[in-house]
């Protein structure tokens, strides 16, 4: 994960000023360049306080419609929740660890579990969220954070939501230039990138809308093309160099889905790992295979003979299916 707003930004508070005695009282988001987005109406959280010592309470708030997260059968989508967890990072990482804006996060790793699909339901409302956040194992390197972990207990209208661990690294823009050699600055709206392969069919991968499909099919068995379309309003919300982690993340649940049964699972976790970064100008594969139980499946990202995303994914069947407990279905390949 990595994103770099260069848009002003306003001044960063003070963790000496004294702190709101509960959350959720301001009415508007925080400052989209703190959640390093680009477009006002991405940013999920409302609200921050700093709690004691490495830990804080944050709040967020979920729209009953998303025009990406959308699980089509009144739930929210589970990636909302992951996607909540992301905007945490540089949210800390500014105010309250002085990261100054235009430096670099990237992400190590992400585990997200959620407390069952029945979480997810949507009510007659918009989700009011609390996340209470704990920092650990922080590294520093010049006085600045160099690598931060995050571990987050989520509420939802006051009932439990999910939890979730993870951990970046921080880099200076002339650091980032380095790890990234002639890439660093890559914008792939300048042209030379191939078009976006034609997707599977929306339906498969768990989506209304064709564009927010992020496979393609091959003749491969469990195998897919990756889709990243440059254009998408809300994958890339501005132009990055590399593919977006949140693309990763969405590549393994459309897999998941596309493996199983798209209308009766549910994502209700995972387990990533990112180890290296993902070009935008070379073919990536997507292949997927089923765990040791009908709950799980093994996802991995190859490009260019490397590995650079893995994730064990976990699902709970909803419905008629859940009674059903038929073994996984084999990928359609056209």
């Amino acid at each position: 994960m990595n994103s770099t707003i260069c848009s002003p930004a306003p001044p960063l508070p003070s963790l000496s000023d004294e702190p709101p005695t509960t959350l959720g009282h301001l009415t508007s988001a925080v400052p989209r360049e703190y959640v390093h987005k680009a477009a006002i109406a991405e940013v999920l959280l409302t609200d921050w306080n700093h709690t004691g010592g490495e830990t804080f309470a944050i709040a967020a708030q979920w729209p009953r419609e998303h025009s990406f997260y959308t699980d089509g059968n009144h739930r929210y989508d589970p990636l909302l929740f992951a996607e909540t967890v992301r905007q945490t990072l540089p949210l800390l990482s500014h105010v309250a660890y002085r990261v100054p804006i235009g430096h670099h996060l990237i992400w190590d790793h992400l585990h997200y579990d959620i407390h069952g699909a029945d979480a997810l339901a949507i009510g007659p409302r918009p989700a009011d969220v609390a996340l209470r956040v704990r920092c650990f194992d922080i590294a520093r390197r010049g006085g600045r954070i160099a690598a931060l972990s995050l571990r987050v207990e989520a509420l939802r209208d006051g009932a439990p939501l999910g939890t979730a661990e993870t951990r970046f690294t921080c880099h200076t823009p002339a650091v980032y230039r380095r790890l990234r050699g002639g890439r660093a600055g890559f914008d792939p709206t300048l042209g030379g990138m191939p078009p976006a392969p034609a997707p599977v069919p929306a339906r498969h991968a768990g989506h209304e809308r064709r564009r927010n499909v992020v496979l393609s099919a091959t003749d491969a068995p469990r195998r897919w093309q990756l889709r990243a379309d440059t254009s998408h309003p809300v994958l890339f919300d501005h132009p990055v160099d590399h593919v977006p982690g949140a693309l990763l993340l969405e590549a393994a649940r459309q897999a998941t889905l596309v493996l199983t049964r798209p209308a009766a699972a549910v994502v209700v976790g995972m387990r990533t790992t990112f180890r290296r970064f993902v070009e935008l100008d070379a073919p990536c594969w997507i292949e997927a295979a089923p765990g040791p139980d009908d709950r799980t499946v093994h996802v991995t990202a190859r490009q260019s003979g490397e590995e650079p995303f893995s994730a064990v994914v976990t699902t709970e069947l909803t419905g008629t299916a859940a009674r059903e407990s038929e073994p996984l279905a084999e990928p359609e390949t056209g």
